[in-house]
């Protein structure tokens, strides 16, 4: 059962779905589950009947092809919304986003060139949000799946931060992913799922990205504070701290999936010991970040290390002492132990109090 009140079934699809009495899914695997309600949520494709029979051009992505005045091509014909093709603001490849804000912001463009006033669309971040349960998902710009296809030089961070002040009652953390551009820190993209909070990151964040800003610039974005609200370092300045840190070669950052597919890499634990019994990655050497300077010896220099505390805090303190003590082949586990469990579809132990 997840936290947020649903079981989930993973790496396996729908095969069918009956309406009998009581209803059922029917799984790839062969599992049966009750359904008194079925919410399809697979994406939707264009509807571009009427405008192939009038023989406008469609789009590689299946939408109707449109310039940036929203014309087609017939120029006596404009197309908006869902069924059109745009540029993506980010890595300019054509995309389809089907979502109701830039859908009315192309119909006021198209209305001002229809009544001859020359208008503009710079093309779609595909900024959204959706509640399941008590969780919500946002997203701006490119994910890690776009930016990878379109071999673009960027790096993914992981941060695990309070949606507001720990000491106020009700903070609830939040898994923050960002992308940024290498070496220039332009931010790319980002994806946020919590409780609390996700709608004012991605804002904040998707307007960084149509302004053209860095991590730099998010280091130093003033934003509103009280504990009720955010923290002194809301969780997007931290992003600007984590990214420039990278930046600036303090730490190399290493997201789970990629230190898994790593030659023989060595995960460093350094989390307390009641954190550690809790779970740990397997087959990891556990060294107590307070025993570390003690215990310095045990560690190869000849094999890359992956350090990884909870949420990456720790880890990051680790690798700079173990960084001014000659170790080369060193990285930080982004976002940490909690990454680590939302990339094996394992569920993070409750922070140990007191470690």
């Amino acid at each position: 059962m997840h936290p947020g009140g649903g079981d989930l079934h993973l790496s396996d699809g729908v095969k069918r779905i009956v309406g009998d009495a009581e209803g059922r899914v029917v799984l790839a695997s062969g599992a049966e589950l009750p359904a008194g309600l079925v919410v399809s949520a697979v994406g939707v494709r264009p509807e571009i009947k009427l405008a192939r029979e009038a023989g406008l051009n469609i789009g590689a992505t299946g939408g109707i092809a449109v310039d940036t005045g929203m014309r087609t091509s017939d120029p006596s014909i404009f197309a908006v919304g869902d069924a059109v093709e745009t540029t993506h603001l980010v890595g300019g490849m054509q995309v389809l986003v089907p979502l109701a804000g830039p859908a009315n912001k192309q119909a006021r463009i198209a209305a001002d060139n229809i009544c001859g006033l020359d208008s503009r669309y710079p093309g779609s971040l595909g900024t959204a949000i959706v509640k399941v349960f008590d969780l919500q998902a946002g997203v701006t710009g490119l994910n890690e799946k776009t930016a990878r296809r379109n071999n673009l030089d960027y790096k993914a961070i992981h941060l695990h931060p309070l949606s507001h002040a720990g000491y106020y009652p009700g903070a609830a953390t939040l898994a923050l992913k960002i992308l940024f551009a290498v070496p220039g820190g332009r931010i790319l993209g980002a994806q946020c799922i919590g409780t609390d909070g996700v709608d004012k990151r991605i804002d904040i964040i998707a307007t960084a990205i149509r302004a053209g800003m860095t991590v730099y610039d998010l280091q130093q974005l003033e934003l509103a504070y009280a504990p009720p609200f955010g923290s002194a370092k809301d969780p997007v300045n931290m992003a600007g701290f984590v990214g420039g840190n990278i930046l600036k070669g303090l730490v190399n950052s290493v997201t789970y999936d990629r230190a898994a597919a790593m030659e023989n890499a060595l995960f460093v634990d350094v989390r307390t010991r009641k954190e550690f019994e809790a779970g740990s990655i397997p087959e990891s050497i556990h060294i107590p970040r307070e025993e570390l300077r003690e215990r310095i010896g045990e560690l190869p220099k000849d094999r890359d290390l992956v350090v990884f505390c909870r949420s990456g805090v720790r880890s990051y303190a680790t690798c700079r002492v173990l960084s001014q003590s000659g170790f080369e082949l060193l990285s930080n586990l982004s976002g940490g132990y909690i990454s680590y469990c939302h990339y094996t579809g394992k569920t993070a132990p409750p922070e140990v109090k007191g470690a």
